[in-house]
């Protein structure tokens, strides 16, 4: 499988991406920097990783957004290629109007770093399939800006069209509905703030997010 992780001056989970990605399909990712206006060919997997791009000046996610790598990315999930967005990566996906809603400051203002206990809503999906519905999940989420918000009419049609896939257990952040991932509507675009990268292996304290990354390969 044919993988790239796009890098932002700040971006600092880029290289966690890359060995979870390498970890579970044996190759390395293509590393590409922000000022490329092209990818790879042959892509099968693009991840926007976390971290703090531009400095999140304006707004996080808003600057990285209208990079030059940004247009090809588009254009990739347009012809159907997943992308996998997580933390600044899911900001950036709503920045450019390839996921719905907005990531806004946490509720109590302070920024979060802990675990996380999550429902996985939807494993009919090309990013969820490993795992098991009822079984409760715990991924690290370190954000400052995870405050998920869309307006209730786009909040009713992502809960009705399984959009939702994870789901925090409780309040952390201010999260509508306490969302804390959802795909596109044709399902190849997920952005979520919880950091599965920094759940596959026993030393991280956890490998729940292993089996997203399995989901990949198919």
């Amino acid at each position: 499988m044919q993988s790239a992780v796009i890098v932002f001056p700040g971006s600092n989970c880029d290289r966690d991406m890359a060995v979870a990605l390498e970890t579970v399909t044996g190759q390395k990712p293509h590393m590409v920097w922000h000022g490329d206006s092209e990818l790879p060919a042959g892509l099968d997997v693009i991840a926007v990783p976390g971290g703090f791009s531009y400095g999140d000046y304006l707004r996080s996610g808003a600057m990285a957004s209208r990079s030059h790598i940004i247009k090809p990315v588009i254009e990739a999930a347009e012809r159907g290629v997943k992308v996998l967005g997580v933390c600044n990566g899911f900001q950036i996906l709503t920045e450019t109007g390839l996921l719905p809603g907005a990531l806004m400051r946490n509720s109590n203002i302070n920024f979060v770093c802990k675990d996380a206990d999550l429902d996985v809503i939807n494993t009919d999906t090309i990013f969820t399939s490993s795992y098991d519905r009822q079984t409760p999940i715990s991924i690290p989420v370190a954000h400052h800006d995870g405050n998920f918000f869309a307006d209730e009419e786009t909040l009713d049609r992502l809960e009705s069209e399984n959009q939702v896939l994870f789901r925090y257990r409780g309040d952390i952040n201010g999260s509508s509905r306490n969302i804390a991932g959802i795909i596109n509507k044709a399902g190849n675009v997920l952005g979520m703030m919880p950091h599965p990268e920094r759940a596959i292996d026993e030393k991280h304290g956890g490998t729940d997010g292993l089996a997203l990354f399995e989901s990949l390969l198919g």
